[in-house]
């Protein structure tokens, strides 16, 4: 890759010893803190999860962008992590789970721990104190030298209950030597209501989402050391990475070198409708940035609230959300929902992930869908979650058979039948399974799949977006 390097961007990694620590929190309420005095923050979040960087979002104003070792490769990471701090002052990355925790059986693969040692970036450790005294100098000890490699610079102490509870705490720390950079009290103010699939998506309570995301950013600059962090986020090492850019991704040309000519696309660009609104609000934003650089005019559209596909619509990208809390909003739309069908009869491209396969079932807990598959999906008590190593089963708009991708499920949810008689992958997860569907231009599937991984994708579909 040849785009800009940007190894001089303060950056600092929010972890934490486990999950429920109150990393979304604190790295949510620092980046709106450092936001409010001017700075122009980086957002960034460990792992496949979509619903924390709408938080980000909110906090900085700049798109939130993941970093997931195990879907795009830890040689991704730092390209993509230029990329997205690209003119910025500082970047946050908000980890995932505990710190050393990653793909399960994969050693350091995907966790904070990896992405903060290719970063070459220092910790702030966030410690969830309430149920602790003495004892949290132990645990971080541990942390800090479990992995030398990876340099925990500063704590965080959370859910502290009260001034003698925070002297006990700092009395213990000072035999780590690592400094206390914060201590935040418990705060029902800043919480963020939660359901079967994590938080709830910005999209869905935008006014309460602001409010909560300014009550954590004051809770964070009243509480925490920001100058301290400021400076933490300075010290990190210099990082020889070149930007990641769709255009060169999808058309690597040496000769051309940075900024240098594309294909040129013809008859225009095709357009390319990605679903979005309240029930579809898990996308990864490079999908975008990738079909635009491949040719098309991507252009939005709600399925609870609009009757008709954007103009001119040669193809549809459906991703992940929670069409079942919406499904009887969604049902009601007939005017759309045949719109669909029509264009997926037709031939023309329509990719689907998770929500988006939902969508597209002859019914979701008994409420008509788009009827395109036929298959019907329901509520599940079970949580389907993990990585997932695939292969292209079936020739599709989005690859060609034998192609290999990884991926990430995350649902509660059954789709009966689970695959068509042309699958879209076999999977090794759990099992050893086919999934999904390929049935002319469409492809629908519970993975979801970062594209930057294969930029291919995007410039097949939308290959096939202008022939079918």
């Amino acid at each position: 890759m040849t785009g800009t390097a940007v190894g001089s961007v303060p950056r600092l990694v929010v972890a934490a010893p486990a999950s429920g620590s109150g990393k979304t929190t604190v790295a949510t309420g620092l980046m709106a803190a450092l936001s409010a005095r001017g700075m122009a923050v980086s957002p960034h979040k460990v792992g496949p999860d979509y619903i924390d960087p709408g938080y980000h979002a909110l906090a900085t104003g700049r798109v939130g962008r993941n970093l997931d070792a195990y879907l795009c490769g830890a040689e991704l990471v730092a390209p993509l992590f230029a990329h997205g701090a690209r003119g910025c002052d500082i970047a946050v990355v908000e980890g995932v789970m505990g710190l050393f925790d990653g793909a399960a059986g994969e050693g350091e693969l995907a966790s904070t721990a990896q992405v903060a040692k290719v970063l070459r970036a220092p910790v702030v450790l966030v410690v969830d104190a309430s149920a602790q005294a003495r004892s949290v100098a132990a645990l971080v000890h541990g942390f800090v030298s479990f992995d030398p490699e990876v340099r925990v610079g500063g704590v965080i102490l959370n859910k502290v209950g009260s001034e003698r509870h925070e002297v006990l705490l700092r009395e213990a720390l000072e035999a780590t030597g690592v400094p206390v950079m914060g201590v935040l009290r418990r705060d029902a103010v800043v919480a963020t209501p939660a359901r079967h699939l994590g938080l709830v998506p910005v999209a869905e309570r935008r006014t309460s989402a602001v409010d909560a995301v300014r009550a954590m950013g004051a809770m964070v600059a009243e509480g925490c050391d920001l100058a301290g962090l400021v400076a933490l986020a300075s010290s990190a090492g210099a990082l020889a990475a070149a930007a990641w850019d769709a255009g060169e991704a999808l058309f690597p040309d040496p000769l051309a070198g940075p900024g240098g000519p594309r294909p040129r696309t013809p008859d225009g660009p095709a357009v390319v409708a990605v679903a979005g609104g309240a029930a579809f609000t898990f996308s990864y934003a490079e999908h975008a940035e990738l079909l635009a650089a491949a040719g098309a005019h991507v252009v939005t559209f709600d399925p609870l609230r609009d009757e008709e596909l954007p103009e001119g619509t040669s193809g549809v990208v459906i991703g992940g959300g929670f069409p079942e809390v919406y499904a009887s909003e969604l049902s009601a739309n007939e005017s759309l929902r045949k719109r669909i069908a029509e264009l997926a009869a037709s031939g023309a491209p329509v990719a689907a992930e998770c929500a988006g396969l939902l969508y597209l079932c002859r019914e979701l807990d008994g409420m008509p869908m788009c009827g395109v598959l036929d298959a019907s999906a329901r509520m599940s008590e079970r949580l389907t979650l993990g990585y997932r190593d695939a292969v292209a089963v079936s020739d599709s708009v989005l690859a060609a058979a034998g192609t290999r991708m990884r991926g990430h499920e995350f649902h509660r949810t059954v789709v009966e039948p689970g695959a068509g008689a042309f699958p879209a992958w076999g999977v090794r997860g759990p099992e050893r399974r086919a999934e999904g569907f390929v049935e002319g231009g469409v492809h629908a599937s519970y993975l979801h799949t970062h594209w930057a991984s294969a930029p291919g994708v995007a410039r097949r579909f939308v290959e096939r977006c202008r022939t079918s």
